[in-house]
């Protein structure tokens, strides 16, 4: 019941989230706050194209080269910080009906590996629903979970596993899955 109060009030606050905004801090306390170093803030840049870069996903000066979201230890509540990043993918996936995504959820080595696949499972479902509250074609993306198997960090700490709390999002015939 928690979390579907939890996954409600995301839902509310990504539909009233639609101005530009600067995002306040998640609502919802972090986990061993004191010990574990934020995930990097992404910075909301608005998507722009050019008659050189016409591929707003190519573009590293728009938002959509963003694809990464980070979750808080044991988490699969969406940072307030991220929204920005999701409203833009789903804009994209809404405005290009054929493109197809895959979201990769992943978790850090802490917990069974049955565990982490389940959380990072859980992870992807819920950028998954966010993306299709905001428009996107539940037919556009895939979730899966890698659990603890595709670690971009490999050392045994916290600033390194908060690396690995997060998911992809990866787009289909641009090679990146």
């Amino acid at each position: 019941m928690k979390r579907l109060i939890l996954n409600a009030a995301i839902a509310v606050s990504l539909a009233a989230c639609a101005s530009t905004h600067e995002m306040s801090k998640p609502s919802t306390p972090m986990t061993n706050a004191k010990s574990e170093p934020a995930a990097p803030k992404p910075t909301a840049r608005p998507v722009t194209t050019t008659a050189v870069e016409s591929d707003p996903l190519k573009d590293p000066k728009s938002v959509l080269s963003q694809r990464a979201v980070y979750f808080d230890f044991d988490s699969d509540a969406i940072k307030l910080a991220f929204v920005p990043i999701i409203e833009a993918h789903a804009k994209y996936l809404r405005d290009h009906r054929t493109a197809k995504m895959r979201i990769q959820g992943d978790a850090d080595e802490r917990g069974t590996p049955e565990y982490n696949l389940a959380l990072g499972q859980r992870r992807a479902e819920v950028l998954k629903a966010q993306l299709v509250l905001l428009g996107a074609s539940p037919a556009q993306i895939e979730s899966v979970s890698l659990g603890e198997e595709k670690p971009v960090c490999s050392d045994h700490a916290e600033t390194c596993w908060w690396k690995n709390r997060r998911d992809d999002m990866l787009y289909a015939g641009r090679g990146e899955y």
